[in-house]
């Protein structure tokens, strides 16, 4: 489904991704974990057509993406739930989630895609009239994951779907995101809660200075010393 190979991102004269291969399959949930500043951000914003790669190649289905513009990654049935949420706070909840669904392919199913967002986040049903910026933070998540899913997309990203958030509302979320991949959408999830994140994952990249450190199953990764140390705690 999705491959990146050999994949090099650059901020100015600044290296931000090295030489970075990964892959997804269809319907797999993989997640991208590491300290702050390893360029997970940088490197799924790429994933989302909102990075220029600089060398390497991103195919989606065989077909490398690099150097078009961001809308033909979303026409290819990819979309981002970037960090911070990024809605538009002066609009209501349902202006919100009808935004997700531009391009021509979604927008002749809206409603129906509509009403299955409401599905999976009942909460935001009754406050569809709302102003986003009057929600919670939990709230607000949910709109960003039910604009994203209003594109129809084939290929989920998830930009630190937990920060900021609760305890109770991070079980609430990463159960909805297990909810989805088992639905059959594949999903890209970056995230610094390492032990939840890997409990969802078939597979997982550490990012550690923009290059992938470990890679492998959850199992394997939970099996490793540093990992244990630098990322779970651990003594």
């Amino acid at each position: 489904m999705l491959e990146l190979e050999g994949v090099r991102i650059a901020h100015g004269s600044a290296t931000a991704i090295w030489d970075v291969s990964l892959r997804i399959g269809q319907g797999e949930l993989v997640c991208v974990v590491g300290p702050n500043g390893a360029g997970k951000t940088t490197l799924i914003n790429a994933v989302a057509g909102l990075n220029r790669v600089a060398a390497g190649s991103l195919r989606m289905d065989g077909e490398d993406l690099v150097g078009l513009p961001s809308h033909r990654f979303c026409d290819r049935g990819i979309a981002i739930v970037p960090e911070g949420r990024r809605l538009f706070t002066g609009l209501s909840v349902r202006e919100n989630l009808e935004l997700g669904s531009y391009r021509k392919a979604a927008r002749a199913g809206r409603a129906a895609s509509l009403e299955r967002v409401l599905e999976v986040f009942p909460a935001l049903k009754e406050r569809q009239k709302a102003l986003a910026g009057t929600l919670s933070g939990g709230q607000q998540q949910m709109v960003a994951i039910g604009r994203a899913l209003m594109a129809q997309p084939r290929l989920l990203l998830l930009d630190e779907p937990s920060l900021g958030l609760a305890p109770s509302i991070v079980l609430e979320m990463f159960g909805v995101i297990r909810d989805i991949n088992r639905a059959g959408m594949a999903v890209l999830l970056v995230e610094q809660n390492v032990a939840m994140a890997l409990e969802l994952a078939a597979r997982a990249y550490v990012l550690e200075e923009g290059r992938i450190a470990v890679e492998g199953s959850p199992g394997e990764l939970l099996a490793s010393p540093h990992i244990r140390r630098a990322y779970l705690g651990e003594a």
